[in-house]
């Protein structure tokens, strides 16, 4: 039986324009190693049983994209062993249900204008960060978040203010993380605003390790 992920790309606030490059590299990522990938913009995906996914992913989503039902649903997977990713807006979402903002890890506060900046890798154990310099050098929006995440978070990479201008966390600024919540594995990357990140390799392999690890293959 293929292993497969559910993308899940709803907007009811800010939606990115690359959201279809973003999903196209998801879906050419699951072509190249072995996983099925279904896109959705239906929050009645969500009522139905989750189980046949191995991960579900909100990719740059944002506002409320769940119904209540939905919303039950999706922390039952995740409780009962399901996989979370989230990427880049998936921190602007679900504002308002707090299971949401602890099951991620963090929820989005503000950001600075598209710059190009440096993340340190600080665990280059974890399949999405092992390939990485130790110092990655991308543009993007580097978030920042309404809470510092560590402690409750295994921090991967961290952004270096000082490589860029408007940064408001100060000099612990985690940028990306997993953690487990229940029995379920989630996983969070800040970055992935651009189109052209999704063609960046570093990027993809970094989108592909955080799948494959949250999916548990």
């Amino acid at each position: 039986m293929t292993t497969r992920v559910l993308v899940h790309t709803r907007t009811t606030a800010y939606r990115h324009e690359s959201i279809p490059d973003a999903v196209a590299a998801v879906r050419a990522l699951g072509e190249a190693h072995g996983f099925g990938v279904d896109a959705t913009e239906d929050p009645g995906a969500f009522e139905a049983p989750l189980d046949p996914y191995a991960a579900v992913v909100f990719l740059s989503t944002s506002g409320e994209v769940l119904t209540p039902k939905g919303r039950t649903r999706l922390a039952a997977y995740v409780e009962g062993g399901g996989g979370f990713v989230g990427v880049h807006a998936a921190a602007c979402t679900e504002y308002d249900w707090p299971y949401y903002g602890e099951m991620l890890g963090a929820w989005f506060d503000r950001h600075p204008q598209l710059q190009p900046g440096k993340a340190v890798v600080e665990d280059r154990t974890h399949p999405a960060t092992r390939h990485l310099p130790p110092v990655w050098e991308f543009t993007d929006e580097w978030y920042d978040f309404r809470v510092n995440p560590r402690g409750a978070v295994r921090v991967l990479a961290s952004a270096d203010e000082s490589s860029y201008e408007g940064g408001g966390m100060g000099a612990d600024h985690p940028l990306v993380w997993c953690r487990e919540q229940g029995a379920g594995r989630v996983f969070y990357t800040a970055l992935g605003h651009t189109s052209e990140a999704y063609e960046d390799p570093d990027f993809r392999a970094h989108l592909l390790g955080g799948i494959t690890w949250a999916a548990g293959v």
